[in-house]
């Protein structure tokens, strides 16, 4: 990705947290990931479910917003919590934070 098209998505990214848009959000840093090394093998799809989970959200209202079953996101989660070696939304969120992930 070029140096415009990263400062265009970060300006848009600014512009979504200011209206509370959390999907946009997330679509957004999922496309400015570039430290898969920080991740810790967490797919796109996890990293998008943890910034949900960081922001708040419970599996049915992530379930919702991502368009997924509530069963797809029970196991999300479980990966989440196996891949990062944590037990709890909260340890995965506090995580999330010391990793700049959020």
């Amino acid at each position: 990705m070029n140096d415009g098209a990263v400062l265009e998505l970060q300006a848009a990214r600014t512009v979504f947290q200011q209206l509370g848009a959390t999907p946009d959000v997330s679509r957004i840093d999922t496309l400015l990931d570039t430290r898969p090394d920080e991740a810790r093998g967490l797919s796109a799809r996890e990293l998008q479910v943890l910034r949900l989970i960081a922001s708040g959200k419970t599996n049915k209202e992530i379930a919702n917003e991502l368009h997924l079953s509530g069963k797809t996101v029970d196991r999300h989660v479980s990966n989440i919590f196996n891949k990062l070696d944590v037990p709890t939304r909260t340890a995965a969120t506090a995580w999330a934070y010391e990793h700049r992930l959020v």
